[in-house]
């Protein structure tokens, strides 16, 4: 299959010369760029008026921002932070994509060590900086009919600082050169069954201060000519979320496993979507079983994370999905599982991305030690334990989550998948909890349906009929909820915390 970004013989199709902005406002200026759901009405954005507002924005910050500075982004998804960002990269600055449900803290941290010197907003977002750093409202950008020319800038130069939603320590800067989105297109088209067919129309609910909002969906779409609609979902829900899709005329969705477990448990269907991706956190049989009664298709999942994104995905206009798997790897990325020695291995091991893929990061923000652990020779290390499966990535879990029970190393994800296929059961999450004779047990924090009393003892039974006898959750707990990141994924580390303080008494 030809994949755009490719070259015909499945290399990196980079130019000595590539500027990011050029690259997403290339296509016809009566083209719809992205649909605006965000006021009373539905507004379709051309491209030549997203062109207008990106030489507005562009042009009343080159007297002040110089190459290489970086302007913060603190937008929701509207046309107005697309055209922010295009902006900045327009006259080769950085942009540093802020989101709007931080609080004073999580700004100051990365407002701070970006060293930004200007925040690109709207009213909400001068309130929410203070006195951090100088606001500058998009709106506000004097009118202009002037066309401003794209700054030279080549592949490696940097164009975008994203920091990781870590949930320890203080948020790691990936900082990213105008080759990334480029790196996006092969997994973008693969996840979405060869994005770009007539009728395609995407949208996430996941924000675009975040890499899945912007490089998995609105700058792929922009760059491959798919309309993408902006909606802004301060909260997302099953029925707000159905309405976007039904005004957008949306046949191409990247869902969150979070946004999927709660449509699920709605019993909402979408029968008129083309494409289904998920990414974050494995889906399971029964989420895929359940996909394909609710959308008539199969949900493809991708795989990557924030220093290197959209490495493997599952197509299924391609090939069969695998439960369990996270598809395999994209052409162009060469992806591997790992031992100790940095040597290839069949057996679980770490997951890794050589050098060369054109997603992946330049380095750390002000984090050489931190960029130099990344890497093991050739190899930048995701993080992640996985095994191959013919040519199937299997996800085992975070290096940190995988639970050690009697000598048996145990992958949470299968156990949430377990669990999830238990008819009153809503979420899940599985973490490791110390004990002084197996080293740690198994503990499920689960989620009941409403409505719902199953009981610990049944889903431990229900486990242990389905999997491995070693690897059922010794413990359940029930809970109102689980601690999640802004983007849907459980935060294990606040379980296992929880766990080994339980463990500690």
């Amino acid at each position: 299959m030809k994949l755009p970004g490719l070259t015909a013989d499945g290399t990196w199709d980079v130019p000595a010369r590539l500027n990011m902005a050029a690259q997403c406002l290339a296509q016809p200026g009566a083209q719809t760029a992205i649909v605006d759901l965000t006021g009373t009405t539905r507004r379709d954005v051309s491209f030549a008026e997203l062109a207008r507002m990106v030489d507005r924005i562009a042009m009343s910050l080159q007297s002040t921002v110089a190459p290489g500075d970086r302007v913060g982004v603190l937008l929701s998804q509207r046309p107005w932070c697309a055209a922010a960002h295009l902006a900045i990269w327009k006259i080769g600055a950085i942009s540093v994509p802020l989101f709007k449900l931080f609080k004073h803290d999580a700004l100051a941290s990365r407002v701070g060590d970006a060293g930004c010197v200007i925040v690109l907003t709207d009213p909400e977002g001068v309130d929410l900086l203070g006195d951090l750093a100088q606001a500058r409202l998009v709106t506000d950008m004097p009118q202009t009919d002037a066309v401003l020319p794209f700054a030279d800038t080549g592949p490696e130069d940097p164009a975008v600082l994203i920091y990781t939603s870590g949930t320890t320590g203080a948020p790691k800067g990936a900082l990213h050169g105008h080759r990334v989105l480029t790196g996006h297109l092969p997994g973008v088209a693969m996840s979405h069954d060869m994005l770009g067919q007539p009728g395609d129309c995407l949208w996430t609910p996941a924000d675009w201060a975040w890499i899945g909002g912007l490089f998995d969906v609105l700058m792929p779409g922009l760059a491959l000519g798919v309309p993408v609609v902006a909606a802004r979902m301060p909260k997302f829900t099953v029925e707000g979320c159905l309405e976007v899709m039904k005004q957008g005329d949306v046949r191409n969705v990247f869902f969150p496993p979070t946004a999927l477990r709660m449509l699920r448990a709605a019993g909402a269907t979408a029968p008129g979507l083309r494409s289904v991706a998920s990414g974050g956190e494995p889906l399971g049989a029964e989420m895929l079983s359940w996909g394909r009664e609710a959308f008539g298709l199969d949900i493809n999942e991708f795989y990557g994370q924030t220093e290197c994104n959209m490495v493997a995905s599952s197509c299924g206009s391609a090939f069969d999905a695998r439960p369990g798997c996270i598809g395999k790897a994209v052409p162009g990325h060469t992806v591997e599982v790992i031992d100790e020695s940095g040597d290839s291995t069949e057996a679980e091991g770490d997951v890794a991305v050589q050098r060369g893929s054109a997603a992946m990061m330049l380095r750390y923000w002000n984090g050489p030690d931190a960029t130099a652990e990344k890497f093991r020779g050739a190899w930048m290390l995701t993080g992640d334990r996985g095994k191959w499966e013919d040519d199937f990535l299997r996800f085992v879990g975070r290096e940190d989550d995988v639970i050690t029970s009697a000598g048996y190393r145990i992958g949470p994800a299968e156990i949430e998948d377990c669990l999830l296929t238990h008819p009153e059961v809503a979420t899940c999450g599985v973490v490791g909890k110390p004990d002084a004779l197996r080293t740690e047990v198994v503990k499920a924090y689960v989620v009941r349906k409403t409505g719902a009393e199953v009981s610990g003892v049944a889903l431990q039974a229900w486990v242990q009929e389905r999997l491995a006898s070693y690897s059922y959750p010794r413990e359940i707990e029930f809970v109102d909820a689980l601690p999640m990141t802004v983007t849907g994924k459980v935060i294990r580390k606040e379980l296992k915390a929880r766990a080994a303080a339980e463990g500690a008494t």
